[in-house]
């Protein structure tokens, strides 16, 4: 598993996993990769990108390229997130509780890759169920785009909340 990231554009782009997979054929065997990128402007907006190549760096430019037609906006307040979240992909749950300033991002590697190409500071994360950095990257993002602000939710309710 790599941890690259690198800036292009504005983006901020992480490798979260790169996978090796084997064809075996007469000579021997066939190696192709598979790379997960997490993609993100740091400020709002964060996406996800899979690419598969016969070397590493293609894969991953694959990746990135596929993670910025994907950006989703999470609302965010301040360095935190408005409220607490639980997100949901396959067999991973993440919950994602906001935090004071200061606190910093602490979460796992692939929930700690979405968070910071996002652009949150302060988080607190928890991960429940399978480890597969895959599934936990797509529920970290379910999760920070299910977040509403509560101008938001006064709006869409018809009612004033303070």
């Amino acid at each position: 598993m790599a941890n690259e990231d690198s800036t292009q554009g504005g983006l901020v782009d992480k490798v979260v996993k790169i996978k090796r997979c084997a064809a075996v054929v007469k000579g021997g065997r066939r190696f192709s990769f598979a790379a997960m990128v997490v993609v993100g402007d740091g400020n709002g907006r964060v996406g996800w990108g899979y690419g598969k190549a016969n070397e590493v760096p293609p894969s991953v430019d694959k990746a990135v390229k596929d993670g910025t037609q994907k950006l989703q906006t999470v609302q965010m307040s301040g360095t935190t997130i408005p409220h607490e979240v639980k997100g949901r992909f396959g067999a991973a749950k993440v919950i994602l509780v906001p935090a004071s300033p200061g606190t910093g991002v602490i979460a796992g590697a692939a929930v700690r890759a979405v968070c910071e190409a996002c652009g949150i500071k302060d988080i607190l994360t928890k991960s429940y169920g399978t480890a597969n950095s895959t599934n936990v990257v797509k529920a970290t993002i379910e999760a920070l785009t299910s977040l509403k602000t509560q101008d938001e939710v006064e709006r869409l309710r018809g009612v004033s909340l303070t």
